[in-house]
């Protein structure tokens, strides 16, 4: 058993070495041996290729407004690990994780003994926040992110009032499938039978996929561009500004502080939600907690920027999607600015075409690493790259500081990639700004 936080930490992150374990016979297993913790809260599924974290902040702050207690599970964490589990934004604090660790252990090492084998580091990390949020901190409601696709990922033991699916793309499709419709096949298997789907899936192939699962399982949903929409967007300074028609009425001057088109999708998938509780389930929200809880909703490493001078902003594009949207953000925001960029990303994504489009904004590029297992190296990234002023350095930290110590007035530096690079990067990129 731990007595530290460092003791715990160490088991939990020691699981990774097993990997990716789909399905949910584990999960059941220890959830028996719980006592059912994910029986005993009310919870909202949200799942999709990019926007997870986003929808359930903006769903997050809307009901922190109204005076709900709010538990979250995200994935990855950006800053410190005990940001898997929060409470109201609040991640757990350090005796929590030991108390957690200490409850999930000796289950990990009983079924490491039987045919199902032992858990990976997520479904421990999964079966804490069960625990957490089912016996240990009930709270009003628990936004559960999904960690990998849906229909095996260790987050759909639960029996949630709402299901959430972001949007579809081509990440992971090693384990998802090869097309929009396979993978929206396993993200579709978070529906449960009759609770209310909502989604903002634009592929036509993908959004059959999702329709057909909702009328097998007798789910009502609610698909933007269908069912809802956005209306009257226009960027602004700080963020984006818009209106949105639900069945029920129209929301008029909408604003969120995070910036990008994409965003504006997210925001609305969190109203639409916020509808329904408001209607189905006797929670009580009312205008002003909507509109003032979308003005303050963060999310770090979301084209956020870190300094205006010199402009540095850090972005989480780690798949093609998302790439797409901070190329045509830059495009939108900065097309009087010349561009350079620090990217670096995991060697499992589809790099060529991620690489092409930031070739294409990039009036310099250099390509970077990082201390992580399925991290690709920098020199990889620089060969697949066509860029006429391209670089790379095995040495992060040196590129950033080159970067910024070169960067002028009329150049915006943009670091971006993989999520995990990210949460190095970001501390260290305030700390020579700070200087």
């Amino acid at each position: 058993m731990f007595t530290t936080y460092d003791e715990a930490i160490s088991w939990i992150h020691s699981r990774l070495r097993l990997g990716v374990k789909p399905g949910l016979k584990r999960m059941e297993w220890m959830m028996e041996k719980l006592g059912h913790p994910e029986r005993r809260m009310k919870s909202i599924h949200i799942g999709g290729t990019n926007g997870k974290g986003s929808t359930l902040t903006y769903l997050r702050h809307i009901l922190q407004e109204s005076g709900c207690s709010v538990g979250a599970f995200t994935s990855p964490y950006f800053e410190q690990f005990n940001e898997r589990i929060a409470l109201n934004g609040v991640p757990i604090n350090d005796e929590d994780i030991v108390r957690l660790a200490n409850d999930i252990y000796p289950l990990s090492v009983e079924l490491e003994a039987t045919d199902l084998g032992g858990p990976t580091e997520f479904e421990i990390i999964t079966a804490m926040a069960m625990q957490y949020f089912g016996h240990v901190q009930p709270v009003d409601i628990v936004l559960f992110e999904v960690g990998l696709g849906g229909r095996f990922d260790s987050t759909n033991i639960i029996f949630p009032i709402l299901s959430i699916i972001t949007n579809i793309g081509l990440d992971h499709t090693g384990i998802l499938g090869s097309t929009h419709a396979e993978i929206a096949f396993e993200k579709a298997g978070i529906i449960k039978p009759g609770t209310s789907i909502i989604t903002a899936v634009k592929q036509e192939e993908a959004k059959k996929v999702i329709e057909n699962k909702a009328i097998e399982m007798k789910a009502p949903i609610y698909s933007l561009g269908s069912q809802f929409a956005i209306e009257e967007h226009h960027s602004t300074s700080i963020g984006e500004m818009f209106s949105q028609q639900t069945p029920f009425r129209k929301w008029s001057h909408l604003e969120i502080s995070m910036a990008g088109s994409h965003q504006t999708e997210n925001a609305a998938l969190a109203i639409m939600a916020v509808e329904l509780l408001n209607k189905y389930y006797s929670f009580l929200i009312e205008d002003e907690h909507i509109y003032s809880g979308l003005k303050k909703a963060y999310w770090p490493g979301r084209f956020e920027t870190i300094s205006k001078d010199p402009m540095i902003i850090i972005d989480g594009a780690h798949n093609e999607e998302g790439i797409t949207s901070l190329v045509n953000e830059l495009k939108k925001r900065y097309s009087n600015k010349k561009i350079r960029i620090i990217f670096t990303a995991l060697s499992d994504k589809k790099l060529d075409k991620m690489i092409l489009n930031l070739d294409a904004v990039a009036d310099k590029i250099t390509f970077v690493s990082f201390d992580f297992p399925r991290a690709a190296g920098a020199e990889e990234l620089f060969n697949i790259s066509q860029n006429d002023n391209k670089h790379y350095n095995k040495d992060w930290k040196a590129a950033v500081d080159e970067e910024i110590h070169s960067l002028q007035t009329e150049e915006v530096l943009v670091v971006t990639g993989s999520l995990y690079f990210l949460s190095e990067a970001k501390p260290y990129l305030l700390e020579i700004v700070k200087r």
